[in-house]
């Protein structure tokens, strides 16, 4: 069945299984957001917005840098070094505490600056494997089927993993116990970090030291390929 066929070919799984784990390591935070700043940071809830809206921002702004970036990196680093560059960030906001709201900001347009990464790359990986393939035209509405039910269980997996987590711990919205506020900031911060380093490792063991399709190693400057 045509439906089947995008999981027939090691390209795509190697890209999807890469996807996943990035998902998920995007969608934790995603999750917990205004739980970290109402009671980590313990900013105003109308903060909130402001926040996301810097994030989103950054990462619209940041999407034809990502894409310049390809010409001289390819595609495929030029996502892993946006993985590592949302790892650094979130490292740095595992630091943050009680006031620290203007330095979330910063975190939050640079942690968007690392999505635009995410938002931009993979979906060109992805129309590569297709064309590559010849299934273009054909069988992409399977390949976007497998892609966005992917982007759904990202979602899924992250409010599954790190909301017991918490709950775990003992946390509860708008507590203030020292072990339970540890635990979001493992959660919000931590955690995302060690999924992203375990995605930037299968990209560059799956993806760049075996190019998709047999692709060179060597970015290409005429197209947009990894």
């Amino acid at each position: 069945m045509a439906l089947w066929l995008p999981l027939r070919r090691a390209a795509f799984r190697r890209l999807l299984a890469v996807f996943v784990i990035n998902g998920i390591a995007s969608a934790v935070p995603a999750t917990l957001v205004l739980f970290f700043v109402q009671d980590r940071l313990q900013a105003p809830a109308a903060l909130a917005p402001f926040f996301l809206g810097t994030y989103f921002l950054s990462a619209a702004l940041s999407m034809p840098l990502w894409l310049k970036g390809v010409r001289s990196l390819g595609l495929a680093r030029s996502w892993l070094l946006g993985m590592l560059l949302a790892v650094a960030v979130f490292a740095g906001a595992s630091l943050l505490g009680p006031g620290d709201a203007m330095l979330f900001i910063l975190i939050c347009a640079l942690s968007g600056l690392a999505l635009g990464a995410d938002l931009a790359l993979p979906g060109a990986l992805l129309a590569g494997i297709m064309a590559r393939a010849g299934d273009l035209g054909q069988v992409q509405g399977a390949y976007f089927g497998w892609w966005n039910f992917a982007t759904k269980l990202n979602l899924a997996l992250a409010a599954g993993v790190a909301l017991p987590m918490l709950d775990l711990f003992g946390y509860v919205p708008g507590g203030h116990d020292p072990q339970a506020l540890r635990a979001l900031t493992v959660a919000y911060c931590v955690l995302p970090c060690l999924l992203k380093l375990l995605a930037a490792s299968l990209l560059y063991v799956l993806i760049i030291r075996r190019p998709l399709g047999g692709i060179p190693r060597k970015p290409v400057t005429a197209k947009v390929l990894p």
